[in-house]
């Protein structure tokens, strides 16, 4: 799983529970994250096998495997 800055991320592939990716201190966008959550707070966050993530500018109804 490879990620960028400004990519939503989805807990376990759930879409209504999406965070923002802030960081991505791995190398090549590998995991973990950090991770900005709707309410505010701020988590390093490393993918489970059933998360997503979808890149930005990409419609949230088309994740990226």
């Amino acid at each position: 799983m490879k990620a960028h800055a400004g990519d939503q991320f989805w807990p376990e592939g759930d879409e209504s529970r999406a965070g923002l990716i802030i960081s991505v201190p791995g190398e090549d966008g590998q995991p973990p994250y950090v991770v900005r959550w709707p309410d505010g707070h701020l988590a390093l966050v490393s993918p489970g096998p059933y998360s997503r993530i979808v890149p930005g500018g990409t419609s949230q109804a088309e994740p990226a495997p």
